[in-house]
């Protein structure tokens, strides 16, 4: 069994940077491996990790996800470049196409589909991270130079001003099989949400058995611990009614088509029905237990170290834990 590595994410820090330096530095000082930080309609994913970067020495540093049309992959790979070199090389570069509703109602740019987005986006992203040669390449997404409607018709291919980086690990955040298929082919790793252990393969099975050696499985699990089951239960089903109900519409949410590919179709209607209807605490009064136990680590220490066994037998790389309070962040170190 390979050396799975854990992760936190830092989701849910809100407010003054102290507060954030300080999970970091506890972080790091009770071995966690990494920090992750992620983006929607607020803050964005690279600025925290340019502050963690000042005040640790050890942790690495992931986006969890970066959003791909939130910035051209030129200025994906200078703000990749610039904190690989602030860092001392310890970012990893974690993106992921969001969903419509973001895409176009905060971005205000198309939403395209995503498997060749994401093709297109990789090839300019290695292109800028190697920093050995001029950027060009023409695509039906992505053209660089620029030369289509409203060009001047004066851009020109450059190279990177700074060093290059292209050992920067590369996650992409896909759901759909064809996406994880093309992450497979085409990235360095994946970076999953709502991971199952018992029932990854029924969604990703036959794409992931294609994946190279050293291939990241990086999944993000929502964590709780307590002394009270049901207690820890009822704190993280909001969040997965949240993606299961309300990210995305009823005809495409992409979580919601994940956890259904799990075997949970009805489980998945119902919660979808209830949340986009208004009733966000019946959709998360739909979550059933065993939905939460799959998808979530739970209850006191001896039994979330039972539950990790199985996250453990499997093709991870490292678990991203997602605590709803990070009081808790010393208690999962603890049981790792």
């Amino acid at each position: 069994m390979t050396e799975v590595t854990l992760g936190l994410s830092l989701a849910g820090i809100r407010g003054k940077g102290a507060s954030l330096a300080e999970v970091a530095r506890r972080a790091e000082q009770v071995g966690y491996d990494s920090v992750w930080t992620g983006e929607a309609w607020g803050a964005d994913a690279f600025t925290p990790l340019a502050f963690i970067a000042g005040i640790t020495t050890r942790l690495r540093l992931g986006t969890a996800i970066a959003q791909m049309p939130a910035r051209t992959p030129a200025a994906t790979a200078m703000t990749a470049l610039t904190l690989q070199q602030l860092s001392g090389g310890r970012l990893i570069l974690g993106l992921g196409a969001s969903g419509p509703q973001v895409v176009e109602g905060w971005h205000g740019v198309p939403y395209r589909p995503p498997v060749q987005m994401t093709r297109e986006y990789l090839a300019i992203l290695r292109q800028a991270l190697a920093g050995t040669g001029k950027v060009a390449f023409e695509g039906s997404v992505y053209q660089v130079p620029y030369t289509g409607p409203g060009s001047t018709g004066q851009g020109r291919a450059l190279r990177s001003q700074l060093p290059g980086a292209p050992q920067t690990p590369v996650l992409i955040a896909a759901l759909g099989p064809k996406n994880v298929a093309m992450t497979v082919a085409e990235a360095d790793g994946l970076l999953p949400y709502l991971w199952s252990p018992r029932h990854w393969k029924n969604a990703w099975g036959e794409a992931l058995a294609a994946a190279p050696a050293g291939f990241q499985i990086a999944p993000t699990v929502l964590a709780c611990v307590g002394d009270d089951v049901e207690a820890c239960r009822d704190e993280v089903r909001p969040r997965i009614a949240l993606h299961i109900g309300g990210m995305g519409s009823k005809t495409k949410n992409f979580y919601a088509n994940l956890v259904a590919r799990y075997g949970y179709v009805e489980e998945a209607n119902r919660i979808q029905d209830l949340f986009l209807g208004g009733d966000r605490a019946g959709a998360c009064a739909a979550v059933p237990d065993d939905l939460v136990d799959d998808l979530a680590l739970v209850g006191p220490p001896a039994r979330i170290a039972d539950q990790l066994a199985a996250w453990r037998d499997g093709p991870l790389s490292t678990v991203i834990v997602e605590p709803t309070d990070h009081t808790m962040l010393e208690a999962i170190a603890g049981i790792w």
